[in-house]
């Protein structure tokens, strides 16, 4: 059967679909921290913002980085008027909290500059896949690799990360973090928003992506239509010495 092709408009489908999906993640890492009135955050890689906006509904005063001006444009919609956003590292600092909801990549790209934003003491948060025998996207994002011909990447090392950026180590954890969908159109589309088939779709064209993608969600449909992929991810936490 030839599946729908389902309209593709990732920034937007990022925001109503798919970054829910690691509130679980946000939560335990706010709560972990005590993040409430008086806190200063700061997100790399913030997207449209739902972790902003729920460090915002806490008291936190927040800013955003982020390279994406589509998504940074829905970010604007929903904080408060006059929440900064940048494509690089703020200058108006220091910041008590500084999170990397998704990667290592705003910590490796100026670690130097990254310590200066933060007041001493700060916390710096990390977060990545759990291990790939308790992520069950894990096999969904392999549809990218054997379109590419490409190895899947490594998972990132955030220890590693955290001992190379010269901060001190202060504790881990893991969060439950299940991608949960209406429909295979709603997985198909929050999984093309994430990214991570970009090269799929350059390599090969859009219609084979998704095709490929929704033999790859069957073992996860429920005979109600939902789609439901139990994820684990995991986070560190790192002072500024």
């Amino acid at each position: 059967m030839t599946p729908t092709l389902v309209p593709h408009h990732p920034a937007r489908d990022w925001a109503e679909i798919q970054e829910r999906m690691l509130v679980p993640l946000y939560e335990a890492v706010y709560d972990r921290l005590g993040v409430g009135a008086g806190s200063r955050v700061l997100g790399l890689g913030c997207g449209s913002g739902l972790a902003l906006l729920m460090a915002a509904g806490r008291g936190a005063r927040v800013a955003g980085v982020d390279r994406d001006h589509a998504r940074v444009a829905l970010a604007r919609e929903r904080l408060p008027e006059g929440t900064p956003f940048t494509a690089d590292l703020p200058q108006d600092g220091p910041y008590d909290v500084i999170t990397a909801f998704h990667g290592t990549a705003g910590l490796g790209r100026e670690p130097a500059a990254l310590t200066r934003s933060a007041q001493r003491g700060a916390a710096i948060v990390l977060a990545g896949w759990g291990p790939p025998e308790r992520c069950a996207t894990t096999s969904v994002l392999g549809v990218a690799a054997r379109l590419t011909g490409w190895r899947p990447a490594p998972r990132e090392d955030l220890d590693g990360a955290v001992v190379a950026a010269g901060l001190r180590p202060d504790g881990s954890g893991r969060v439950a973090c299940p991608f949960g969908y209406a429909d295979a159109d709603s997985a198909v589309r929050g999984l093309l928003s994430t990214g991570e088939f970009d090269a799929a779709v350059r390599a090969t064209d859009p219609d084979q992506v998704e095709k490929e993608l929704r033999e790859a969600l069957e073992p996860y449909l429920r005979p109600d239509g939902t789609v439901w992929m139990p994820n684990v991810f995991r986070y560190v936490i790192a002072r500024v010495p």
